[in-house]
């Protein structure tokens, strides 16, 4: 337990940014999730639809600082793979 009056302020505001992070990354886990299950399903139209969104919470993972700039590159490249690969 921290004794100096600022770290445990900081300890508090880490706290609560994990929170945001883990959520958000939760979210982030869901719409990938939903690509993939679209393109088991062969459903080019859900994927498609599934992809923007997933697309849109990548670069804002990005913005906020949760996930590297590689991480969602490799991640919307290998989504997009999928996606193309449905007839």
């Amino acid at each position: 337990m921290a004794n100096i009056k600022s770290q445990m302020k900081r300890n508090l505001t880490n706290e609560k940014s994990h929170q945001a992070n883990s959520s958000f990354k939760s979210s982030l886990k869901s719409a990938i999730k939903n690509v993939e299950s679209a393109v088991l399903k062969q459903d080019k139209a859900a994927a498609l639809e599934a992809l923007s969104l997933a697309y849109t919470k990548l670069d804002k993972s990005v913005s906020k600082g949760v996930h590297h700039k590689n991480y969602a590159s490799r991640q919307k490249s290998r989504l997009t793979l999928q996606v193309n690969k449905i007839q």
